[in-house]
């Protein structure tokens, strides 16, 4: 039995799969709030006690947050996460922890093209691809072709400076810098970057959102809310917030395509993307993206897919783990000799 894990600074999801043959098949999943645990440990626990008893014979979770020898300060949780403490709680010697990004990328890899809506054709090439997904925070992640296969690249680049294109984006830099002191993407591209774009926006006019909007904000996430208003177009502010916020998305990705020559495609995911498909299909995202001067011409040859699939990181892990098998396996055949 296989266990796999996702945690995000909003929830954490969680599932067993069972290994038959070449092909994992899902048992039993579950997705539990973050901030409802003192410890991951805990919602591993709690997720395990909620089913039969199962013995799991490699796990690998995927985590918002630099993953460094083996050990993570998560990046939007109060949580240190620790591969051996893990392994030692759900009494297994094949415990694999690693970015939630760097699973994304792995469950990417092995999506049908039913899971993936393209943005933007381009050229089929075999070669690097990236990934960008926005959502609590932002992730990104290097998918890099070594002749054979593509090898899944970690990174922190949702955390680089954020670089203003335009007047209006200067002046969101301004007003973030004042509030945070230094402004990367991720205070931008992701679900509270999206609600920092709208109160840049009130700001600018010295005017407050309508009463309706107010209410619905104080009862929900407010950045959920400002999607919401947008694509329905029942409030101007919003829209052209979620605009703005759709327009340095595609820029960032961008970049983070040219970083990698990213010639085979890149891959737009995390939980945002899905629920405002509309405003990416809309071109705004695309036109920022091909939006590179002299290297304009290559980036609109590039494949841009939108991800659907909502259960890619934990697919990802959950076949990162199902490798910990075969390579125990394999060294139990080696330890054993030819026959």
């Amino acid at each position: 039995m296989i266990l796999a894990g996702d945690v995000g600074g909003t929830k954490t999801a969680l599932a067993l799969f069972d290994v038959r043959r070449r092909a994992l098949a899902l048992v039993r999943e579950g997705v539990l709030p973050s901030h409802g645990f003192a410890a991951l440990e805990d919602a591993i626990a709690q997720f395990l006690s909620d089913g039969p008893r199962v013995a799991v014979d490699a796990a690998c979770v995927g985590v918002a947050g630099p993953v460094i020898d083996g050990r993570c300060t998560a990046t939007n949780l109060p949580w240190v996460i620790d591969e051996a403490s893990l392994a030692v709680s759900v009494s297994t010697k094949r415990m694999k922890l690693v970015n939630d990004l760097e699973a994304t990328g792995y469950g990417i890899l092995g999506l049908s093209p039913s899971a993936l809506v393209p943005l933007q054709t381009g050229v089929p090439r075999t070669g690097n691809m990236v990934l960008i997904a926005a959502g609590t925070g932002l992730g990104e992640v290097l998918l890099i072709w070594d002749r054979r296969r593509h090898r899944v690249v970690g990174s922190e680049g949702g955390h680089a400076d954020f670089a203003p294109r335009t007047d209006l984006e200067m002046e969101l830099f301004r007003f973030l810098r004042r509030e945070f002191g230094r402004v990367s993407y991720e205070r931008v591209v992701s679900g509270p970057g999206l609600y920092n774009v709208y109160r840049f926006l009130l700001a600018g006019d010295g005017s407050s959102e309508p009463e309706w909007l107010r209410t619905r904000m104080e009862s929900g996430d407010p950045s959920a809310v400002v999607a919401e208003a947008a694509l329905d177009r029942s409030d101007p502010r919003a829209v052209q917030a979620l605009d703005l916020f759709v327009s340095i998305y595609g820029a960032e990705a961008g970049n983070l395509a040219l970083k990698a020559l990213a010639v085979g495609g890149i891959f737009v995911g995390g939980g945002i993307a899905p629920k405002i498909r509309t405003k990416l299909e809309d071109g705004t995202f695309v036109s920022a993206f091909r939006d590179k001067g002299r290297l304009a011409e290559l980036m609109a040859t590039i494949p841009v897919h939108l991800v659907l699939e909502p259960r890619a990181a934990l697919l990802g892990a959950a076949a990162i783990a199902r490798s910990l098998l075969s390579r125990a396996a394999t060294g139990a055949r080696r330890a054993r000799g030819p026959r």
